[in-house]
């Protein structure tokens, strides 16, 4: 019986099929999802070894389970490799360096992809802050060094308001413009 599950969130079959073989054969157990949707389904419901997570995805971004992962807990250790053809499209939501997860660049080869799955692995067993706890850092930042403490807490709490409706619209036209360049890619294709 396989000891570890790995989940193959991509929606070219050739990925999916490729990363099956690459595997060594009796150690993994390769789940396939062919849309985000799909994908993020099976994270809430197996118990993952690790996720391969392509960026560019149907129904639900890549970049939107990547949010998901993120936002729970329980979710964040797992180990993660985002797979791209374009590293680009990755970098331009989620600055280098990748602390936290791996990125694997397609095409790949079987070295490539066992050394970014070991890599992911190590990379997820690492501390890290909660968001809670780096909000609550960059609060008592300001008050330390605003002079003589004229800031006030109540200042503070709504320019972070400001700020997450702003990260919030962010979003929105992230999604929008995401879904527009899909819609284009399917025509022009």
């Amino acid at each position: 019986m396989a000891n570890h599950k790995i989940l193959v969130i991509d929606d070219t079959t050739v990925v999916r099929v490729k990363v099956r073989e690459m595997l060594p054969s009796g150690n993994f157990e390769v789940l396939e999802a062919k849309d985000g949707l799909e994908g993020l389904n099976l994270i809430r419901q197996e118990k993952l070894s690790l996720i391969m997570l392509d960026f560019l995805l149907p129904k639900m971004s890549g970049w939107e389970v990547f949010q998901q992962i993120q936002s729970q807990p329980t979710l964040r250790k797992i180990p993660l490799v985002i797979i791209s053809g374009r590293k680009e499209e990755v970098t331009e939501k989620i600055p280098e360096p990748f602390e936290y997860f791996e990125f694997l660049a397609k095409p790949f080869d079987q070295k490539q992809l066992i050394d970014a799955i070991k890599s992911a692995m190590t990379k997820a067993k690492q501390p890290r802050q909660e968001p809670t706890q780096l909000l609550a850092a960059a609060n008592s930042a300001i008050l330390a060094t605003s002079s003589a403490g004229r800031t006030s807490a109540a200042e503070i709490q709504v320019l972070n308001e400001k700020i997450a409706k702003m990260q919030a619209e962010i979003d929105s036209l992230k999604k929008q413009l995401a879904q527009v360049i899909t819609f284009i890619k399917q025509k022009i294709t």
